[in-house]
């Protein structure tokens, strides 16, 4: 596979594809990690005197031109992270418009471009779109691994059409989340958190086979306990993947790996509940929702992890962003800060919740390796390669 530490590129028009879906609250983005990620592939294009386009997306605004979506927004923080003065800017992919821009534009200098995905040819795979806009550039950089699942046209259609190299960023999830996977230690525990079991249906089959210990938390959790007639009251549920619950339960005793489900919880009446009722999964009534894991589930989890060699973390395990119910998520991260070197534990974390919750608990210097990929990071660990590396890996161009 091509990349920047092996493929020469000088004096070019680079597409360079990044992922600024950056998390933002009130107009202020709250993690810069995404913008951090492309520096270091950044400053090499620079140096080399290419002339660096960035294509990147932010929200779904489908197709549609959103002020709300705009990427505007973002220039003042990467011209800050990024260490460059000027950042040129440009509203749409009109052929004249980046032929215009590309004549402004000295060499070594970056532009950012609009939302890509207020094209229409993005999500649809348009292969027109893409073979139109290829035409205007020489190379195109993909350094954007939390981006590669999806099989959008900045993603594997630009591949098609001319030379396409792996940014350093893609090349460093890659090689650290693969040896995650070729070096396991045992005994190894995975927790596994967020709102829904549909996205992690696949991951959790594979991990029932690979890992001693899985913790299952957040309101994903919710559908397992389901299955096993627990009431939950009015917690977040997605009923009908109760089946496959049970599935997953029946699957663990198969392969001897313990599953780790609340006996405690921290339930409100609404995010909001300021009033959290600490009890049992079987004092649950109709009026409440599960918020967060109780102390006892907690101290168990956190025991668990001092007695493993690998600690794989994907979701928090509780409604972090709501106060108090932040607890649970806060104490797991602290507590694999606090013995990941002092007890050799190889940890690594992945998903944009999960990178979120763990700086809240300022615990992100404890990790061995932090992934900013989510569905990338899951799919990659089901054991498949993401449509984004295939298309570089099947590039021909020279």
């Amino acid at each position: 596979m091509k990349n920047l530490s092996n493929y020469i590129i000088i004096n070019k028009k680079v597409l360079f594809r990044a992922d600024l879906n950056v998390p933002v609250v009130d107009g202020v983005i709250t993690d810069t990690s995404r913008i951090l990620a492309i520096k270091s592939s950044i400053k090499n294009l620079v140096s080399s005197e290419n002339k660096i386009f960035i294509i990147a997306h932010f929200g779904r605004p489908k197709g549609e031109v959103l002020e709300k979506y705009s990427l505007k927004f973002i220039l003042s923080s990467l011209r800050e992270i990024l260490e460059i003065k000027k950042i040129h800017f440009l509203e749409n992919l009109y052929k004249e418009n980046i032929n215009k821009k590309v004549n402004d534009m000295q060499y070594g200098e970056v532009c950012l471009i609009e939302n890509i995905r207020f094209q229409k040819g993005e999500q649809k795979i348009d292969l027109n779109f893409a073979k139109n806009i290829s035409s205007l550039f020489d190379v195109y950089v993909n350094d954007a691994f939390s981006a590669s699942h999806r099989n959008h046209s900045s993603i594997t259609g630009f591949a098609k059409y001319m030379p396409a190299v792996a940014g350093n960023n893609l090349i460093q999830e890659i090689k650290n989340i693969n040896s995650f996977l070729e070096n396991s230690k045992k005994p190894n525990i995975a927790i596994i958190g967020g709102s829904k079991i549909s996205t992690k249906i696949k991951l959790l089959n594979n991990l029932v086979k690979q890992f001693d210990c899985i913790v299952l938390g957040g309101a994903m959790a919710n559908t397992f306990l389901l299955s096993n007639n627990i009431d939950i009251g009015k917690s977040l549920v997605e009923k009908e993947l109760v089946d496959e619950a049970t599935i997953i339960q029946n699957k663990a005793n198969q392969y001897n790996c313990k599953l780790i489900l609340p006996t405690d919880v921290v339930c409100g009446k609404s995010f909001e509940d300021k009033n959290p009722l600490k009890i049992n999964i079987n004092e649950i009534t109709s009026n409440v929702m599960i918020l967060d894991l109780g102390k006892r589930t907690t101290e168990l989890i956190n025991k668990e992890i001092k007695n493993s060699r690998m600690v794989l973390w994907n979701g928090p395990v509780g409604a972090f962003e709501y106060k108090p119910y932040d607890k649970a998520t806060t104490e797991i991260a602290l507590c694999i800060k606090e013995n990941t070197k002092k007890l050799n534990i190889y940890s690594v974390v992945g998903g944009g919740d999960t990178i979120s919750s763990i700086k809240n608990a300022d615990a992100e210097d404890g990790f061995d390796y932090i992934s900013n990929a989510g569905g990338a990071f899951l799919e990659w660990l089901e054991g498949n390669e993401s449509p984004g590396v295939i298309a570089l890996k099947e590039n021909n161009f020279t």
